[in-house]
């Protein structure tokens, strides 16, 4: 049976599909929240810079702080596939991951446009520690621990879990420290103090790292 006209019209030209919407008002929101702060974005903004209804936006994040943790939750699948492909190159020799670890995040703190950890940054704006966002931040952080942890047990570390804890604060810091760390030796003072650490738990020194 032959469409009407105006169902052909209609057909050539569907709608935006709800995941690209949903994704392209995330992807925006996303580099505002990380280049001007949580805070600082209100809706309005968000929608000026997607070009999506506000009416749109809500049906696909009820609140803003929905939004927040939805960036906050994209921000951290990127942060362990970098950590995967780190692990991968590695091939299960545990010193060489942690050092090819290091190496990532010392290039990231690098980068022009790096202004921080986002979950750091994120939780440093909420003071609820219920808040959503923190929430995620605070599973992130756990998560990092606890690869670290079990790194360290793979290492044979006398104590696996604080060594875990240890290295944990040494990114973090980092993390928090790029503004006064020179770009070209990052790598390097983060290999030298982990280098200490492991030392400290009975960790044999690598031949070549």
């Amino acid at each position: 049976m032959a469409k009407h006209p105006t169902s052909a019209r209609r057909d050539a030209s569907p709608a935006p599909d709800a995941q690209d919407m949903r994704e392209r008002v995330l992807r925006g929101a996303s580099d505002l929240f990380y280049r001007e702060g949580v805070r600082a974005v209100g809706v309005d903004l968000i929608v000026a810079q997607t070009g999506i209804a506000k009416t749109s936006l809500y049906r696909y994040f009820p609140t803003k702080d929905a939004l927040v943790a939805a960036f906050l939750q994209q921000e951290d699948l990127h942060f362990w596939s970098y950590w995967d492909a780190a692990t991968a190159r590695a091939q299960g020799h545990p010193r060489r991951e942690l050092m090819e670890q290091l190496r990532w995040i010392a290039e990231r703190l690098g980068r022009d446009n790096y202004r921080g950890c986002p979950q750091l940054n994120v939780s440093a704006e909420f003071s609820d520690p219920e808040h959503p966002a923190r929430q995620v931040a605070k599973t992130h952080k756990q998560e990092m621990v606890r690869r670290l942890t079990e790194l360290a047990r793979r290492l044979s570390a006398k104590q696996p879990d604080r060594l875990g804890l240890q290295l944990s604060l040494l990114i973090n810091g980092a993390f928090v420290s790029s503004s006064i760390v020179p770009p070209k030796q990052a790598y390097a003072l983060l290999g030298q103090a982990a280098d200490a650490l492991l030392a400290a738990h009975g960790v044999r020194a690598a031949r070549a790292r």
